[in-house]
Order: structure tokens, then C-alpha cells, then sequence
């Protein structure tokens, strides 16, 4: 039945994505339904975007309402959700200026733009971008360029000049490949495609130094990291080590498709002008009504500091594993981005958790990835626990 289902639906999409067997219907809260009424706890959260959960009341009708007025205009008009969303979007991540993208490749795109144009403007011949060993930053162009996995390159080549890579979390790394034409360094706080792997304090103080000593732009690409998922609004805020530029996207629509990228003042008074750079649909009313709905439930929900609380419990719990089962080698991560290394293919497990009801997502490095709604309680996360023991034991 499913699988019929399945291929209906998928006759006519070009077949590029290994999707799960299963036809999701709807949602609420922690939980997805299929289309058999089947439930699954969600511990993927459509990799990271769904922060609040599925059937928030209030941002459905902010969507519902913002539908019937107007949801596109170009940017050739302005209109007030944009504004609005900008303005709550900069004071929620500590940055000056927005620029709202469709996705979070389009935001990295912006983002390197918005570094060369600055090196051009200062006129000092700079060029080349550091990126990070295991980076993954979109599926673009440009993204691609300074993603850190060679299969995703290669394919495509020959992609954006000038991108070297260093290897993440050692400082020396990435000095011995600064040179005279390095314009800017990007990396993720925390890497989530990579396998989970957070920043060292050490390692973002020590990029943050090293580009100020030679006006070279730190670029943090929160995509997936940020928006509350760490503990702090964006997780460069945990570490007190501000870029110059921000990537964002996927938890700041909570479903509705937008990105930005974000810069300070020096950056904006140096880089992109007017012509410079556009979009077509970014920033259009229904997606920065999202965005500035989505900024004023975090606020008065509290939610990062539910994170915060319920974060050392599923920590705990995770950890618990490691200590009992052969098969789990390690747990890391961040507040509510964690990852447990396994010894079994993930394939398997993960077959038998969706047949347990929970759904869970895997990284590089046999890892599986757990990325839970950050409305998550513990009791959920005890739900989780019994489950995801079951997949990872039968």
C-alpha cells in the first residue's frame, strides 16, 4: 500500500533523492503521521527546520492570514514583513544588515559574493576562500566549491577558483594555508553533514584572531547550527566569537522555504551595492511573515532556554548508550544537535526505527544524526531512547 503510494506520487519527479519508504500526511507537535496514520516520533525535524514542532497555532494563522493579503511582490517593492523580519532576524543573531535568500545555499552564495566584493573594493587583489575539511555548505555552484566532501566536487568541476581546505579544528591548519590572496575563512560552528563535530572554543578564537590581524572575513555558516538548536540563538554566541558574515536558513521559516545571510557594518559599508546582487522571491511577504512570527514565539515561548534545560537530559541519556551498547562508540555535539558513532550500518538502523515509529537521520561517519523539534520534552526523549535502543539492537 505504501509503496504504491510511493510511486504514484514520484512518477513524474526526476529520481535524485534516496527517500525513505514512507508517505508522510501531517503533523503536530513532536509527531508525523503517514498516510496509514501510522505515528512517528520526529527526531529529524526535516533536518533541523522544523523548531517548532509541526501545527504551531499561532504561526499557522500568521501564514493563513499574510496568504489571503499578499505573498509576493519582488523586491522592487517594499513592503513591512520584510523590514520587520530583518530587523528581528539581526537582533536575534548580533549582526547589522539582512539580506533574505530563498535557502541556505543561496545564503553561503551570498555570502562568498559579499566577501570578494569586499577584498574588490579594498582593491587588495584577494581572492581565495579557506573552507573546511568535511564542510558541507549547499548544493550550488558555489556552495559545492567550499563543501568539504570531494564526491560532491568532483562531479562538477571545475567549480569556484581559488578554495583550499584546511582541516577543522586545527588552527595550524589553517594558518599554513593563508597566503596574500586569502579573502576570506568559512566554516560551521558546528558541522552537521560532516558528522556532528563542534568547534573548539581554541579554534573559532583563534580564526577569529587571525582575520582580524590580516582583514581577512570570517564567515560562520549557522544553516543548520543555528536558531536556537545549540543552546544560544546562533551558536557563535556560545563561543563569543563573532564573523563578519552569518549564514542562515531552515529553522527561521520553521518549514516555509528561506534563508538569509547576514553581515556587520564594516562588511556592509565595503561589499555588495545596489545591482550587485538579487532574488527574485527572497524576502517575499509570506516567508518574512514566517520569519518574524517565528522570531517573536522564540522570544516569548522562551525557547532557547528550553533548550538549554532539556539539552544535558538528552546528553545524559545519550551517553547512557554509549556506556551500554558495543555497537555505540561515541556521542557528540551541541545542545540539541547530537550524534551517536555506530558500529552498524545506518541502513539497518534506521529501517528498524521507522518500523519502532521514530524517525532519525544519519551523517558522515556511520553517524546517526538526531536533530529533535526544539519544543522536545523528556519524555520524549525517554520515548526516543526506548526506540532508538530497539533499532539499534535487534
Amino acid at each position: 500500500m505504501v509503496n504504491h503510494k510511493i510511486q504514484e506520487a514520484e512518477q513524474n519527479l526526476l529520481h535524485i533523492y534516496n527517500r525513505f519508504p514512507v508517505t508522510l500526511d501531517h503533523g503536530e507537535g513532536m509527531y508525523l503521521y503517514d498516510t496509514d496514520g501510522k505515528q512517528y516520533l520526529d527526531f529529524a525535524a526535516g533536518i533541523g527546520v522544523t523548531g517548532l514542532g509541526y501545527g504551531n497555532v499561532e504561526l499557522n494563522e500568521a501564514l493563513k492570514a499574510q496568504i489571503d493579503k499578499l505573498c509576493h511582490t519582488s523586491n522592487l517593492y517594499y513592503h513591512e514583513n520584510c523590514g520587520k523580519a530583518a530587523k528581528a532576524l539581526a537582533s536575534a543573531c548580533g549582526m547589522d544588515k539582512v539580506f533574505f535568500t530563498n535557502s541556505g545555499a543561496e545564503a553561503v552564495e551570498g555570502a562568498l559574493k559579499a566577501a570578494r566584493k569586499y577584498a574588490w573594493t579594498k582593491q587588495s587583489g584577494r581572492y581565495e576562500i579557506i573552507a573546511m575539511e568535511h564542510a558541507f555548505h549547499g548544493r550550488t555552484v558555489g556552495a559545492v566549491s567550499v563543501t568539504g566532501h570531494a564526491e560532491y566536487r568532483e562531479p562538477f568541476e571545475p567549480l569556484f577558483p581559488g578554495v583550499r581546505f584546511a582541516v577543522y579544528n586545527d588552527l595550524d591548519s589553517v594558518k599554513a594555508l593563508v597566503n596574500e590572496k586569502t579573502c576570506a575563512i568559512i566554516l560551521e560552528p558546528v558541522q552537521g553533514e560532516g558528522g556532528i563535530r563542534p568547534a573548539s572554543r581554541e579554534f573559532m578564537e583563534g580564526i577569529r584572531n587571525l582575520c582580524d590581524a590580516q582583514d581577512i572575513l570570517m564567515i560562520c555558516d549557522e544553516i543548520q547550527c543555528g536558531c536556537g538548536r545549540t543552546g544560544t540563538m546562533f551558536a557563535w554566541q556560545g563561543y563569543g566569537v563573532k564573523p563578519d558574515i552569518l549564514t542562515m536558513a531552515k529553522a527561521i521559516g520553521n518549514g516555509i522555504p528561506v534563508g538569509a545571510f547576514a553581515v556587520t557594518e564594516k562588511v556592509a559599508e565595503s561589499s555588495l551595492k545596489p545591482g550587485d546582487h538579487g532574488t527574485t522571491y527572497g524576502g517575499n511577504p509570506l516567508a518574512c511573515m514566517a520569519v518574524g512570527k517565528v522570531m517573536e514565539i522564540f522570544e516569548k515561548e522562551q525557547i532557547v532556554e528550553h533548550v538549554k534545560q532539556v539539552s544535558p537530559y538528552l546528553i545524559q541519556r545519550l551517553d547512557e548508550l554509549v556506556k551500554r551498547l558495543d555497537c555505540v562508540v561515541e556521542r557528540r555535539g551541541k545542545g540539541l544537535m547530537q550524534g551517536l558513532v555506530v558500529t552498524r550500518p545506518f541502513a539497518e538502523i534506521h529501517q528498524k526505527a521507522l518500523e519502532e515509529g521514530l524517525l532519525v537521520i544519519s551523517a558522515e561517519g556511520n553517524v546517526v544524526r538526531l536533530l529533535p523539534p526544539l519544543i522536545v520534552e523528556e519524555k520524549h526523549i525517554d520515548e526516543m531512547i526506548e526506540k532508538l535502543e530497539k533499532a539499534l539492537t535487534f
